[in-house]
């Protein structure tokens, strides 16, 4: 068959928001009990950001370079993360409800902005409709088929409840996706909130949905309504068996921050913070390792998938790029470099452009600090030079992807879409490097830096002469 992914997300820049921990609103009436927003955040408490919050810091978005937002879970929850799920179909009230919703996304869609939201269909929460009515109601629930009941009387805080849940922790009931009644329900949840004018879809642990049928017909039912929708699941692995053109447009590219943690960080990494997650475990590697390592998921899927992966450096889920290499911002340069020239959309965790650092969970998923003499600017510039790269060269979106060269710490790599040509050179050693980098492309008489110097370099015999990057930097080359 023939794989047709959203074109726009080749194009997009994405940028990753936890709606408690981003921007508060003075529009939004708050409950009592609230952290401090500086304070440092705990497991169960609230923060009180909100979504007319967001709306309201469109311009430093833009301004940043970012077209496109992907929101972790929005409905009403009794959790600061919302994964769970009270009612599917209501904004949850602290974030300002429907009505602030509403108000986001059109305010960033008349921006050209797209944002995707965040699908927990695997689980739900205890005060969730259908299973507060079976804990009511006990054997005579007509809802008992939308769970996997184990006996009576059901009991949600024992360390041993009577019916399954996701990784055994009773606030988050399993529905039983078999009953055709749960699998209309939520293919309903699907399209509503696509009709609301939401771009697509965050799909969170959907491989723990073993179903193909289900993701199959997920996908029909979205696309009929938007058929540039984006699908987009939380898959830590490769994920062949999702993304074959007829369930998930892609899926969240944890390879591609493995391989860049391996390589710019290396074995400066704190190994506390990369164990434990899904994409442990994490060894340092050389240039030649780094090399074909993105070559390998450059070829890993069909070229329309590879082409709109969602490339991140950490998220919600893990630690911080920043506090993973001890501090060491040269890696991050290096990382935010690759990830903005390589194939796919990249996105940036909230916080991650001003040099926000954070252990695991919940450290990962501090407030945002808006007072600007906290923000680490030059790396804030770093940011929006990349992300300008990337959007005034469209071979760095959706242009054929080669490595040209590796060495121990040296990595470069061509993009070429047409008569543009891009090379992207990566030096993560602490030596600078001196090269003469092999082409294998005509017609070209010169390279002109465009990101990282102002050189000009020669070409002769196919060969780019003399191009040197410093220890701990990135250069990328217009091929003339």
């Amino acid at each position: 068959m023939t794989v047709v992914t959203p074109d726009w997300v080749r194009h997009a820049v994405f940028y990753q928001i936890f709606p408690d921990r981003f921007a508060q609103s003075k529009q939004v009436p708050k409950p009592s009990n609230l952290e401090p927003w500086d304070s440092p955040p705990t497991l169960y408490g609230f923060k009180g950001g909100d979504l007319i919050g967001i709306a309201e810091r469109l311009d430093y978005l833009q301004d940043l370079g970012i077209t496109a937002i992907y929101l972790n879970p929005i409905f009403q929850s009794t959790a600061n993360h919302r994964y769970h799920t009270h009612d599917y179909y209501r904004v949850d009230p602290i974030l300002g409800g429907d009505v602030a919703f509403r108000l986001l996304l059109e305010q960033a869609h008349r921006r050209g902005m797209r944002v995707i939201i965040d699908g927990v269909f695997n689980h739900t929460g205890r005060g969730f409709y259908q299973f507060n009515h079976a804990l009511e109601n006990g054997a005579a629930s007509p809802y008992l088929d939308w769970f996997y009941i184990r006996g009576f009387p059901l009991n949600a805080y024992d360390g041993y409840p009577q019916y399954e849940c996701w990784w055994g922790i009773p606030a988050l009931p399993k529905l039983n996706v078999h009953t055709p009644a749960v699998r209309e329900f939520i293919f309903g949840v699907a399209e509503y909130w696509m009709r609301f004018g939401a771009d697509g879809w965050r799909l969170d642990v959907p491989g723990e949905i073993d179903d193909d049928a289900f993701w199959q017909e997920f996908r029909e039912r979205v696309k009929r309504v938007n058929p540039e929708a984006y699908l987009v699941g939380e898959i830590w692995h490769e994920a062949h068996r999702w993304l074959q053109g007829d369930q998930f447009d892609a899926v969240m590219n944890y390879l591609f921050a493995k391989a860049c943690i391996g390589f710019f960080v290396g074995a400066r990494m704190d190994p506390h913070l990369v164990s434990g997650v899904g994409y442990a475990p994490i060894s340092p590697l050389s240039g030649r390792e780094f090399g074909q390592s993105l070559e390998r998921l450059w070829r890993l899927y069909d070229r329309a998938i590879s082409e709109v992966q969602l490339n991140l450096l950490d998220s919600h889920d893990t630690a911080r790029f920043l506090s993973i290499a001890r501090g060491d911002e040269s890696a991050l340069r290096l990382a935010v470099l690759c990830m903005m020239t390589y194939p796919g959309a990249p996105c940036i965790y909230y916080g991650d452009e001003v040099g926000m650092c954070g252990a695991k969970d919940p450290d990962c998923r501090r407030a945002f600090n808006w007072d600007a003499s906290t923000w680490n600017h030059p790396l804030r510039e770093y940011y929006k030079q990349a992300i300008a790269l990337r959007k005034a060269y469209r071979a760095l979106r959706d242009g054929d992807f080669r490595v040209i060269y590796a060495d121990a710490q040296v990595v470069a790599y061509l993009r070429e879409r047409g008569d543009e040509r891009l090379v992207v050179l990566l030096n993560a050693g602490h030596t600078a490097a001196q090269l003469d980098l092999p082409l294998d492309v005509p017609a070209v008489a010169r390279g002109t830096a465009v990101f990282g110097s102002a050189q000009v370099y020669p070409v002769q015999q196919g060969r780019l002469l003399g191009v040197r990057a410093d220890p701990r930097t990135g250069l990328v080359i217009r091929l003339d």
